[in-house]
C-alpha cells in the first residue's frame, strides 16, 4: 500500500471565512500517484474546521450568520475561555463544523457526489493554520 502526506498553510485575513480548497487536494492526489483508495482532509488547529458542501455564497452567508446565532463572538466575557483569548466562539464553531473529512478515491479522483466540494473553513484567523492531506491506496 502507497501513502501520502502533505500540509497545506492557509492565513485567512478575516476572523471568519471559507476557502475551497478542492483544486488544492486534488492536485495532491494527483502528486501522490494513488489510484485507489481514500483521503483525509483535516485541520491541524482547533479553531479551524475541513468540511464538504456545496460551494454556492449564499450557503457560505447563511452558514455564517447561523454559526453566529449559536456562538456569538461578542460579547466576549460569556465564555469562560476566554481569559486570554477571545475565541471561545471559533472553538465552537468549529465543533460544529468538523474537523476531517474522508473521501474515497476511485480511478485517481475524488469520489465525489454531485455538488459536494471540501473547504476550510476559518473561525478565528489572522494567522497561518494548517492542514493535514493524508492518502492511502494503491
Amino acid at each position: 500500500m502507497k501513502h501520502y502526506r502533505k500540509e497545506l498553510w492557509f492565513e485567512v485575513p478575516s476572523r471568519r471565512g471559507f476557502i475551497n480548497i478542492t483544486p488544492t487536494v486534488e492536485n495532491c492526489l494527483i502528486e501522490s500517484g494513488i489510484q485507489e483508495g481514500l483521503i483525509l482532509v483535516n485541520a491541524m488547529h482547533i479553531t479551524a474546521s475541513v468540511f464538504i458542501n456545496d460551494d454556492e455564497s449564499g450557503l457560505h452567508h447563511d452558514y455564517e450568520v447561523w454559526l453566529e446565532k449559536l456562538a456569538p463572538h461578542a460579547p466576549v466575557n460569556q465564555y469562560r475561555h476566554n481569559g486570554y483569548e477571545d475565541n471561545a466562539d471559533a472553538h465552537m464553531k468549529r465543533q460544529i463544523m468538523g474537523r476531517e473529512v474522508v473521501v474515497a478515491v476511485t480511478a485517481g479522483k475524488l469520489d465525489f457526489g454531485t455538488w459536494e466540494q471540501i473547504f476550510y473553513g476559518e473561525f478565528d484567523g489572522k494567522r497561518k493554520k494548517r492542514v493535514l492531506v493524508k492518502i492511502i491506496g494503491e
